[in-house]
């Protein structure tokens, strides 16, 4: 049976039809044209088939974003719910004080992630975020800025500073504008991803895989001093999980 599953974030938003585990079709968009008249029917009309579940499920960041899209679908047949509407401790257990300030994302990376057991997750997001699983119990994580929104509120606070393309080939500083900033983020996030990868796991004990998604992950898995996996559908396997397990 196919069903539709999606995670909306700051950023961008993920909606994707899948088949039992397997991903048919993923269509992803800046979250904010949710907000624009008929967009999102027309995103979601793209994905109907006939055999269909009714149920559609979100990981989300943006409450107001879902609100427009169950007020989309409100005189329809389909029902919008989010993974936060279940009880999710058969899927992941969340050693955290409160549950309910951590990010459904970063709780649906968690539960795909746990099949490794031991592992830290990097998502290159809106924030960089550093999830750490240990024994398949998700014990919390660190929150960095975001490398793109860096850029672009570096560009917005100041009047000559452009928006660049982050490029990985940085041999030394720069002799123009756009390169010094490259060389900024490039070298700045270089110090800054490994040394909170060392800071977490200095003391782990175990073997433990480095989970990368998100924008920049092709980008840093270059970078980072560790050896990595990349997967950019790690969040819309988590989702998934939430899905066959609740619905």
């Amino acid at each position: 049976m196919y069903y539709i599953i999606g995670d909306i974030g700051n950023t961008s938003t993920r909606i994707c039809l899948l088949n039992k585990s397997k991903i048919i079709k993923s269509i992803i968009f800046d979250t904010k044209k949710i907000f624009l008249r008929n967009y999102f029917k027309k995103i979601f009309n793209k994905l109907l088939k006939k055999k269909f579940k009714k149920e559609i499920l979100f990981s989300c960041v943006v409450p107001l974003a879902l609100k427009k899209i169950k007020k989309t679908l409100k005189n329809t047949d389909y029902k919008v719910l989010e993974i936060k509407n279940f009880d999710l401790k058969t899927l992941i257990k969340l050693n955290v004080k409160n549950k309910k300030q951590l990010g459904s994302d970063r709780i649906v990376n968690s539960i795909e992630g746990k099949k490794f057991k031991d592992c830290l997750i990097i998502d290159f997001g809106t924030a960089t975020t550093f999830d750490i699983i240990k024994n398949g119990i998700y014990e919390g994580g660190v929150i960095a800025p975001g490398i793109k929104s860096s850029i672009k509120n570096l560009s917005q606070s100041t009047a000559l500073l452009p928006v660049f393309n982050l490029k990985n080939k940085q041999k030394s500083y720069g002799k123009n504008t756009k390169d010094a900033l490259n060389a900024g983020f490039i070298w700045g996030y270089d110090g800054l991803i490994n040394n909170i990868i060392s800071k977490i796991t200095r003391n782990w004990k175990m073997n433990y895989k480095i989970i990368l998604t998100g924008g920049y992950a092709n980008l840093f898995k270059k970078i980072i001093k560790r050896k990595t996996i990349a997967d950019q559908n790690i969040t819309i396997k988590g989702v998934s999980k939430v899905y066959r397990e609740f619905l």
